[in-house]
């Protein structure tokens, strides 16, 4: 609810200090003595976009001031929250505008963007108007409102979640979809060098053992002479031969030399016992060296072939067996893709047959509030003199998304048989006015979180009809908070709230400021109202009638 309204320098008010109240609040005034300004101050603390210059002439800044009651739950919490901004049980929101067009804002003393400002402002206030293209008269919102007074909230979350899971499951699908076509892409790739790397088999270690075999083999012409001539020097006709003769020689003496011998002949045993050793390396030495020319040529295609691969997949040799695996997984992927494919396209055609089922419910349920909302607004515009126009919610399918399928309208005919259209199109000022009105009454419920403003909707209407605009007025502002600024005495006589606004010429400047009126001024305001700048006893006895009706 709005408690207060502080404007100072704006336009042609210099200071003015409201202080609001529950229930129905009519402002009242000649035309052109600022009623307007209010509406655009107002606008401007809640961030919308409206006048470029706002500040009174030869003022530094313009300034307002709003301050809001917030119950417990209010939606305005939330968006507090997550800006960041301190909350509680008031809001006060305060905007500058300087002279060179600067703006800045803050909400409960802290700074804050318009665009929190404008959120802000979506749960505090609606406007309606004649020229409203942020309420009702904006058929974006249509559906959102039929669904507030089907009371659609479980049947969306159904819809939203089945929107979620088909949009998920689509996403899946699409992944597995380019794996397996990127795979399917290299699928030769893949077969060909699988095959090429299971025939060749690489083995870990192998590069460095067929390099060594090779060098060996390579060098073993050239060494072999010398380690054969070496091992004949070491056999029995060489070193073997004589250190046996001179062991021989030694042991026939030795029990005669006292025991000098002892040492060197344990010293040639096991001179022997290692020249042994060395004959058996010598050996295998020249069994190593003893090779097949083919056995070099048949390394050296192995080698070769080994690091060819290497080099043609970009790895080192010992990664090869490795590699080769990495390509059978790729290509059992290959094979796994189909059945994964087969899954993915089963959940996507199970979410989206939940998807329909939960849009489908939503629509019969908006169909079947659509048919009572029509039949209410029909019997709200018959006390309002437009007992012959047709109000009708039409319902058509849409592209499907996350709030369901359908395209919802508010559409009127004036007369029967005429073309119906959007309600901005077909009706006229003061038709649009009902309408609006009746439509709002029938969709309020049990909202009275947010103040609404009407703005001029009796304009071009009187009697009867204003006597039931303004009845309207102060059912919807019952439990909640109504603004309406007005130029019927008829709607104005309903308020329980009554402002005048008036201008006034100061030192050569004019200013308007606004009075809360007391009951007496509220009489001869009423009285001005029915007869114009002449306010005479039968216009009173008139203003009196209504204030008692």
């Amino acid at each position: 609810m709005l408690r207060a309204l502080d404007i100072r320098d704006m336009l042609i008010i210099d200071r003015l200090e409201l202080t609001f109240q529950p229930g129905l609040n009519a402002l009242t005034g000649e035309t052109g003595a600022g009623k307007s300004i209010l509406l655009d101050s107002l606008g401007f603390v809640l961030g919308w976009r409206g006048r470029a210059e706002l500040v009174r002439q030869g003022a530094a800044q313009g300034e307002v001031v709003a301050e809001f009651e917030l119950p417990e739950g209010h939606p305005a919490h939330a968006i507090l929250a997550e800006a960041g901004l301190p909350g509680g049980s008031e809001l006060i929101l305060r905007r500058v505008n300087t002279a060179d067009g600067r703006k800045t804002a803050w909400v409960n003393d802290r700074r804050c963007s318009g665009e929190v400002l404008r959120a802000l402002s979506e749960t505090l206030v609606e406007l309606h108007g004649q020229h409203d293209d942020r309420g009702l008269l904006n058929p974006r919102g249509h559906r959102g409102m039929l669904d507030a007074y089907a009371g659609a909230e479980p049947q969306l979350a159904a819809v939203r979640a089945a929107w979620t899971e088909m949009a998920r499951a689509r996403k899946a699908l699409a992944e597995t979809e380019a794996a397996v076509a990127a795979v399917r892409s290299e699928e030769e790739f893949l077969r060909h060098s699988v095959a090429e790397l299971d025939k060749l088999d690489p083995q870990p270690g192998e590069d460095a053992e067929l390099d060594a075999r090779r060098r060996m083999m390579q060098g073993a012409e050239r060494i072999r002479d010398d380690v054969a001539r070496a091992f004949a020097m070491l056999g029995g006709d060489g070193a073997e031969g004589a250190m046996a003769d001179a062991l021989r020689w030694l042991e026939g003496v030795a029990d005669r030399a006292e025991g000098q011998l002892d040492e060197p002949i344990a010293a040639l045993g096991r001179a022997l016992i290692e020249l042994g050793e060395a004959q058996d390396g010598v050996t295998a030495c020249l069994e190593a060296l003893d090779f097949n020319p083919a056995e070099l040529e048949q390394t050296e295609e192995r080698l070769f072939a080994i690091r060819a691969l290497a080099r043609k997949h970009d790895v080192a040799p010992d990664d090869l067996s490795g590699f080769a695996d990495t390509l059978r997984a790729r290509l059992g992927k290959l094979e796994a893709g189909d059945a994964d494919l087969a899954d993915r396209r089963a959940a996507v055609q199970a979410a989206q047959a939940a998807y329909g089922a939960a849009a489908e419910a939503l629509s019969a349920l908006r169909r079947e509030a659509a048919g009572r909302l029509d039949a209410a607004v029909m019997a709200e515009l018959a006390p309002l003199k437009m007992e012959r126009a047709v109000f009708q919610t039409q319902i058509t399918p849409a592209e499907p998304g996350p709030d369901g399928q359908d395209a919802v309208a508010f559409t009127v005919a004036t007369n029967p048989g005429a073309p119906s259209g959007p309600l901005n199109k077909i009706a006229s000022g003061g038709e649009l006015s009902r309408f609006l009105l009746a439509l709002k009454v029938c969709l309020s419920g049990d909202d009275s979180t947010r103040t609404m403003i009407f703005d001029e909707i009796d304009r071009g209407v009187g009697g009867a009809t204003a006597d039931a605009v303004g009845r309207r007025l102060a059912a919807l502002a019952q439990g909640g908070q109504v603004l309406v600024v007005t130029h019927s005495p008829q709607v104005a006589a309903r308020a329980a709230h009554h402002w005048r606004v008036q201008k006034h010429v100061t030192d050569g400047q004019t200013l308007s400021t606004v009075l809360p009126l007391s009951e007496p001024d509220r009489i001869d305001e009423i009285a001005r109202m029915v007869s114009g700048d002449v306010i005479t006893d039968e216009a009173r006895a008139a203003a009196r009638s209504l204030l008692q009706a």
